[in-house]
């Protein structure tokens, strides 16, 4: 190394280790970048917040030359200039360049447009101001133009009427009440003086002013005012008509308006030494005198404080003197308002008469509710009230008969109304006759129990439905449409025939158009036939009569229409009007004369509905699916029903997600007497309600709450009618057995059937209570419930989930399944009949009469007997009777033939016998032996 480069290495170093300074005198430090404020919050209720705001500013510093930091500051770009550094940095191309040079220039462009349009409305929103302006002016110079036409006329009246008083006597006016002198105006405007200073001088450094005499003294008095009734500066005072009473300040030098005053309503009145006018050094004036509008600086501070504490003092008491020529005293801005809605209100109801309305009155409805309905207090109701004797708070409900009184009484109209309400209107008007059009007819086929109703029908329909039936009878109601040949179509209904299905026929002959009665050739009339025939009966409905079973050898029809004379069923060929077709379902014969006569029949009803309208119909059957819910079986009686549509149906309601024919297709519409299984419902109806489209869901739910509030109510009042009952029944005959069970069905019809059944069983000492029943799989719901109650599961056409079956093992709850009607009602009858108690038969065995008595020592008296008649037995009950008349009852404690007990002693021999705990016994008496026989019973 050498010399140079050490020296130079050293030098470095020494640079190095030179400590950090500032290049010139000051201090090291940032500038303030955040910005701080204070703004007042405000809340509801007059509440505030005072609010500490910070505006932080984003600072960027970069290394220049030299190697100190400055501040980046974004510059503008004039039109026409390139960022050069910009575009180095970014290595732009000269087309980008230019792409952004021509979107600045059109940038710049665009806000020189919008500066002079600016510019351009500011000039046209001063011309307007202008002009406006220029209208003010020439209305305040009309209005003053106006003011003094008509004070010039005032004056000349007033000149006029000071003419005639002075023609009349004068009399002497008190010296109290002299009107003071007139001043002119002129006389009381001040020279003009320079502008007083910010600060006011001294009191003592003042000018004497002239004083005026304060309120109360004379004229002439001279003792000096407060200083709080003095005013600063010049001030010209003129007298204002009553409607301005305000004080208007000039500065010396400005010219004077002159005012003209306001033309007064009222008659003037005798003014006092209070209301002298004012000069233009009468500071000390009162406060209610009347005066012009001055215009003068801004009076010092505590002045207002000081004018508001000399009317607190000076005003006194208000007298109608005061209250006629007080004119300055300034009203408050809510005073305004209130004399203006109490003068509105005034106004308005001036020639109104008590409002009348239309109170509806609920079957029930609370103090409070009917005040507010009446538009009347709650105080005065319960006054009503309390008259009335009904003692109620404002809580509390009054029936609808009491709060009919009380409307009345305050003279409104009332309209009753009940809770059912919501169902009017639901079945809709009646249709006009030139929207009917024809419609298939409905057939229900009725008739006994396995007399051929649904072989009948599956040969019209060319199906085999019968073959599928669990016992070969027919156990659910069904609904189909038949097509015939020629296009005409029949929906036919079929109905059990097995008596435990009295409702399914009752709810089919409801619905239909034309019954059927199938009656078997080699049966006859049977009991559900004749049940059948006063269903159509009740239901005013024609019959057809069907005798079934013709192809059988040995038949005779003639017996058939005689056995139907008994039920006022007449047929044709016998003088009536009731078509008998003889058929036969296994053959086909006569089932084209069948169809025929359906065909007539429903000719001459002349059958017609409405299509276009909303459906209505009838719930034919309902049941629960798995994956599918709650399924209807729907047969549409009038309009059509479409895919979407909200309905109601008894205490359930529902939106139509999909139409199902008889055939399992689906369809998007149904006609009138087209039968659909309904997809959609909230809950599973009871067979046999009535099926309505509503037009909005909040009608369909309050349709349905009512309808299940009544089923509520309905149901628990009969659950306490039979417990009072069953309470009276179990105290005379002690505890009565039940046979507890959960029902579970496949569909509503055959549960409905069940349970009517278990109940025709029911005897007093035994009765079939059903726990539950409902349409459905049984679930593990159901297993806990018989578990907790003891009962027993029944489930028809229905199956137990595995959880189901696993905890019905676990806790020993016992699990039937049945598939015909008639098995289930047999087991339940034989169930009951186990609970009954047996029938106690007496049966007589034999006399014994007495002979002599003995008295054996630990024994007692022991009779010696002779066997009369028949045999006596130990253990056996015998009676005593003497002369005939039973004496004692009981049981035999020895039987002895000679000194050997003995089981039996035959008629013809002698015995010795004793009685339990009894020998009140005498030679004479005759003893009868008898035994008590227990018999089962059966239902």
């Amino acid at each position: 190394m050498t010399e140079s480069e050490g020296a130079m290495t050293g030098t470095d170093e020494q640079d190095r280790k030179k400590m950090l300074s500032l290049s010139r005198p000051g201090r090291l430090e940032l500038k303030k970048t955040v910005e701080t404020g204070q703004v007042r919050q405000s809340f509801p209720h007059g509440r505030s917040k005072t609010v500490t705001v910070e505006v932080k500013k984003k600072r960027t510093f970069t290394q220049g030359a030299g190697g100190r930091m400055t501040e980046v500051r974004d510059a503008p770009v004039l039109e026409g200039e390139f960022d050069e550094q910009a575009h180095a940095v970014r290595n732009l191309t000269a087309e980008e360049a230019q792409r952004r040079i021509k979107a600045l220039q059109e940038a710049t462009h665009a806000e020189a447009e919008a500066k002079a349009r600016a510019e351009t409305d500011a000039e046209h929103a001063a011309h307007e101001a202008e002009r406006e302006a220029e209208e003010a002016r020439r209305h305040a110079e009309e209005e003053e133009e106006r003011r003094a036409r008509e004070a010039e006329a005032k004056r000349a009246e007033e000149a006029a009427k000071a003419v005639e008083a002075k023609k009349a006597p004068e009399a002497p006016t008190p010296p109290a009440q002299q009107p003071p002198a007139a001043v002119p105006v002129a006389a009381a405007q001040p020279a003009p003086t320079p502008a007083a200073p910010s600060r006011p001088p001294m009191r003592q450094a003042q000018a004497p002013r002239p004083q005026q005499p304060p309120r109360g003294l004379p004229p002439g008095s001279s003792q000096p005012l407060p200083e709080r009734h003095r005013m600063a500066g010049p001030v010209r005072v003129e007298r204002a008509p009553p409607s301005r009473g305000v004080l208007e300040r000039k500065p010396p030098g400005r010219p004077e308006q002159p005012i003209v005053p306001q033309p007064e309503a009222r008659t003037p009145q005798p003014k006092g030494r209070d209301e002298a006018p004012a000069t233009a050094d009468d500071d000390d004036a009162p406060k209610n005198r009347k005066v012009g509008r001055l215009e003068a600086k801004k009076p010092a501070p505590g002045a207002a404080r000081a004018r508001t504490d000399a009317r607190r003092r000076d005003g006194g008491k208000l007298t109608i003197q005061k209250a006629l020529n007080e004119d300055e005293r300034m009203r408050s801005l809510a005073s305004v308002r209130r004399q203006r809605e109490k003068m509105k209100g005034h106004d308005e109801g001036a020639g109104d008469q008590k409002i009348v309305r239309d109170v509806v009155v609920p079957e029930t409805i609370t103090v409070q509710e009917l005040a507010n309905r009446m538009a009347e207090r709650s105080g005065d109701v319960i006054k009503a009230l309390m008259k009335m004797g009904v003692m109620a708070t404002i809580t509390q409900s009054i029936d609808a008969d009491t709060a009919e009184l009380i409307v009345g009484e305050f003279g409104h109209k009332v309209k009753r109304v009940a809770e059912s309400d919501v169902e009017i209107g639901l079945k809709g008007d009646a249709d006009a006759a030139e929207a009917m059009q024809p419609r298939p007819p409905v057939v229900t086929i009725m008739g006994h129990v396995d007399h051929g109703k649904t072989s009948l029908l599956d040969a019209l329909r060319h199906a085999d439905v019968a073959a599928h039936e669990a016992g070969g009878i027919t156990q659910h109601i069904g609904a189909y449409a038949v097509t015939l040949e020629s296009g005409q179509k029949i929906t036919f209904i079929d109905t059990p025939g097995h008596e435990a299905f009295t409702q399914m026929r009752a709810r089919g002959a409801n619905v239909t158009d034309i019954v059927i009665l199938v009656v078997a050739a080699d049966d006859g009339v049977m009991p559900q036939t004749i049940e059948a025939i006063n269903h159509a009966k009740a239901a005013n409905v024609p019959i057809l009569v069907a005798i079934n079973k013709v192809d059988k050898p040995g038949v005779d029809t003639r017996r058939v229409k005689t056995d139907l004379l008994s039920h006022n069923l007449v047929t044709e060929d016998m003088g009536g009007d009731i078509q008998a077709v003889e058929v036969s379902a296994k053959t086909g014969q006569g089932l084209d004369k069948l169809v025929e006569a359906i065909l007539l029949q429903a000719e001459v009803s002349d059958l017609r509905s409405n299509p276009e309208r909303a459906a209505e119909g009838a719930i034919i059957e309902a049941k629960v699916e798995r994956g599918r819910g709650s399924v209807a079986t729907v047969l549409i009686q009038r309009g059509t029903l479409h895919v979407g549509d909200l309905f109601v149906a008894g205490a359930e309601w529902g939106r139509v997600r999909a139409l199902i024919d008889d055939k399992g297709q689906q369809i998007e519409q149904a006609g009138p007497s087209t039968p659909v299984e309904v997809l959609g419902l909230n809950g599973t109806p009871q067979a046999g309600d009535d099926f309505s489209v509503v037009d909005s869901e909040s009608r369909a739910r309050d349709i349905t709450s009512y309808r299940q509030s009544k089923q509520r109510d309905q149901a628990a009042t009969a659950a306490a009618r039979g417990s009072v009952e069953q309470m009276m029944a179990k105290a005379q005959a002690g505890a009565a057995k039940s046979f507890t069970v959960v029902l579970k069905s496949d569909v509503q019809g055959s549960l409905e059937a069940i349970k009517a059944s278990l109940e025709k069983l029911s005897v007093p000492e035994a009765e079939a209570r059903i726990l539950h029943a409902a349409v459905g799989g049984i679930n593990e719901s159901d297993v806990t419930l018989a578990k907790a109650a003891g009962a027993k599961i029944i489930g028809f056409n229905v199956r137990a989930n595995p959880q189901a079956r696993e905890m019905a093992k676990r806790d020993g709850v016992t699990i039937t399944y049945y598939s015909i009607i008639y098995n289930v009602i047999d087991d339940a009858k034989a169930a009951l009949s186990g609970m009954l108690a047996p029938t106690l038969r007496e049966n007589f065995l034999g006399n014994a009469s007495i002979r002599q008595i003995f008295n054996i020592t630990k024994t007692g008296k022991v009779a010696g007997c002779m066997v009369t008649e028949g045999i006596v037995k130990r253990g056996a009950k015998v009676r005593l009777l003497r002369d005939n008349v039973v004496i004692h009852e009981g049981t035999l404690k020895t039987l002895r033939r000679f000194k050997d007990e003995v089981r039996e002693v035959r008629e013809g021999f002698e015995c010795g016998m004793a009685f339990e705990n009894y020998d009140n016994i005498q030679v004479g008496d005759v003893i009868e032996c008898f035994e008590i026989e227990a018999i089962a019973r059966t239902l």
